[in-house]
């Protein structure tokens, strides 16, 4: 089993997007052996942003409400990605890499940002999650 967190500051867009977004692709394609989960750095129990519910439903992905959850404890055994460098040197562990590994770049919050604002930020998330797809596959 793969178990992989994607982390963000407040687990209400990009980390709980990354999350459900990449659970619909790993469903697609069958692989039943790796686990999602996202947590927020400075995570207060915030509903997901109604943005990327909206972002979510153009991509098929779930889209249902769920409660912002923080980070704690780092596990060995977990497979943390951030959607920041400056994520990673916070969380600073073995098992960290950001998705600018992945893609290049950070992926910019879009909070407080409009609906295309989200529509791009999923787009970039997608393009990390396919890497990072392929690259699971390799590894299996």
């Amino acid at each position: 089993m793969i178990k992989i967190c994607f982390i963000c500051t407040g687990n209400t867009c990009r980390s709980i997007m990354a999350e459900r977004l990449m659970k619909k692709i790993i469903n697609d394609k069958g692989l039943k052996d790796i686990k999602v989960i996202s947590r927020g750095i400075s995570a207060n129990g915030e509903n997901i942003n109604a943005n990327a519910k909206f972002a979510l439903k153009q991509f098929k992905a779930l889209s249902t409400n769920r409660k912002s959850v923080k980070l704690g404890k780092i596990d060995k055994n977990i497979l943390y990605i951030t959607m920041t460098d400056e994520q990673k040197k916070f969380i600073n562990s073995k098992n960290v890499l950001s998705l600018k590994s992945l893609i290049g770049k950070d992926i910019i919050d879009p909070y407080g940002k409009d609906k295309n604002a989200y529509l791009l930020t999923a787009n970039e998330l997608l393009e990390g999650i396919k890497v990072l797809v392929e690259k699971l596959e390799l590894w299996r």
